[in-house]
């Protein structure tokens, strides 16, 4: 059977346990078709680049599916019905990516970093005062 990858962008303004279930109903529908869904993953709640119907923000979810192109285009079919659903995504690929995906990657990838303390990023107090400054810069040759 042939392998996809499918994104899709729920509103921002349900629940995540709402956004789980919409993954439960589109994996049903994929299971029904003879297919399977080897992978889901919930990116969480992320900045859109621009408005998509009146929303800034939207719950992300990445399904790897193992499933007929008939399967495939009823699970499309009935995400573009449901209201919550923003855009949707679907590609072809020739494997499907084992692990976690490239943007679980980079979030983890941050929590790594080391933590910036309280102000140990520069010393605060060898600044010169306000005063100082514009003492000097009016001597200099205003």
């Amino acid at each position: 059977m042939p392998l996809y990858e499918s994104v899709f962008i729920a509103r921002q303004d349900i629940s995540a346990p709402q956004v789980e279930t919409l993954t439960e109903e589109f994996s049903n529908v994929i299971a029904q078709g003879g297919g399977s869904v080897s992978k889901k993953e919930f990116w969480g709640l992320r900045n859109i680049a621009y408005r998509v119907k009146k929303n800034r923000k939207g719950h992300y979810v990445l399904l790897n599916i193992d499933a007929p192109a008939a399967a495939i285009k009823e699970m499309e079919r009935q995400m573009s019905i449901n209201e919550d659903i923003l855009r949707t995504l679907t590609i072809r690929v020739e494997a499907l990516e084992e692990g976690p995906s490239a943007m679980m990657q980079s979030k983890n990838s941050r929590d790594d970093r080391p933590r910036r303390g309280d102000g140990e990023d520069r010393p605060r107090g060898e600044r010169p005062r306000r005063e100082d400054r514009d003492s000097r810069r009016n001597e200099g040759g205003e």
